[in-house]
């Protein structure tokens, strides 16, 4: 079971880049909350490995990695330009 989970947390960083292109026209304007879910799921995250909960501590991982992903993209100029 342990290599599913694996591989779904490694299938963060991809489905991160396309949810970031699939949404270039809310990148800039999400920044707010993005920095708001980042630390609220590293809390979440650490708060459930506490208590065994780890399915919850990775979906809280997944959730991190997909906002940085984002966040990062939303300050890059040529990501973000109009068409």
């Amino acid at each position: 079971m342990m290599l599913l989970e694996i591989l779904i947390f490694v299938a963060s960083f991809p489905i991160g880049y396309l949810l970031a292109y699939m949404t270039k026209e809310e990148l800039a304007s999400g920044r707010k909350w993005f920095k708001l879910i980042i630390p609220l799921a590293f809390i979440i995250g650490l708060l459930f490995i506490f208590f065994k909960q780890y399915y919850i501590t990775l979906t809280c991982a997944f959730i991190i990695i997909l906002t940085s992903i984002s966040l990062i993209k939303s300050f890059d100029k040529k990501w973000t330009r109009k068409r």
